[in-house]
């Protein structure tokens, strides 16, 4: 079994002291019945990971409504919020998962990528698959400050739809006017540094940093998000990311690699990042 070096809690000197925060994205896989990873098989090591690691928020993709209440009947400790991307339950989600001890939500909402954000279910860029985003503005119960998490899961096959997505997305971070921290997280279904979806996000004013680029501290150097419930190789794919802007400051990053005899929780390996607030 592996767990995170960084961050677990059972590896409590190691991890970062203080108020920080952790940020965790995650694509759990949609669940189903399948073997040999199917998702009854799967939860056990979903409680186990996220239990170890214990972010303060965790953006998910690709869960069903019954998947993110079987993850909340397991960890009573966070609440979630979400909407499918079919409207009300159906479809995926992509949830937004809270330490309620920690924080507390003050707004949320959500916006569909496409021409009409406002009509669920929209997609108008070639995609046939509905993608679409959920926000929420936050505030510390320890230190009182505030902050914003957007959460999203872009198209995996049509390139137009990606680049017009996080034109939306930095367009609408840009309409909240704020000088708050503001998180992006999500499986952007491209690769950092490589693909145009990047740059729009992380080169464009006002910019969104990578938290992983960013930090001093790196765990999984290297590593592919995406692992198809395979050991991690170097050289992988990085399509599944943590940004930030505003007055915060990355600490530490990591990709986890958490497994139990063989079995991943996922198909992709959740990305952790830990700041400090300004």
């Amino acid at each position: 079994m592996k767990i995170s070096s960084l961050f677990s809690t059972r590896n409590t000197p190691a991890q970062p002291a203080g108020d920080s925060l952790k940020v965790m994205s995650y694509n759990l896989l949609r669940a189903s019945n399948y073997p040999p990873h199917a998702w009854p098989e799967r939860r056990p090591l979903m409680q186990e990971c996220l239990r170890a690691t214990a972010p303060d928020i965790i953006g998910t993709q690709e869960g069903g409504f019954g998947q993110l209440n079987d993850i909340a009947d397991d960890l009573p400790e966070y609440r979630w919020i979400g909407l499918g991307r079919d409207g009300g339950s159906r479809g995926e989600f992509m949830a937004i998962f809270y330490r309620t001890e920690r924080l507390e939500a003050l707004e949320f909402n959500h916006f569909w990528l496409s021409d009409t954000p406002e009509v669920t279910g929209s997609a108008t860029w070639g995609n046939t698959d509905k993608r679409m985003v959920t926000w929420a503005k936050f505030r510390d119960r320890r230190t009182k400050k505030e902050f914003y998490v957007f959460n999203t899961y872009l198209d995996n096959r049509v390139q137009e739809a990606r680049e017009k997505s996080a034109r939306l997305i930095r367009e609408r971070v840009q309409a909240l006017r704020t000088n708050l921290p503001v998180f992006l997280m999500g499986d952007f279904n491209a690769v950092a540094g490589q693909n145009p979806v990047y740059l729009l996000l992380t080169e464009s004013t006002p910019n969104f940093i990578d938290s992983w680029t960013a930090a001093p501290k790196r765990v999984g150097e290297g590593l592919g998000t995406v692992n198809s419930f395979k050991e991690p190789v170097k050289n992988g794919l990085r399509i599944d990311w943590v940004l930030f802007q505003g007055p915060a400051k990355p600490l530490a990053a990591e990709i986890v690699t958490f497994a139990k005899n063989g079995q991943f929780p996922s198909d992709h390996l959740p990305v952790l990042a830990q700041f400090e607030l300004a």
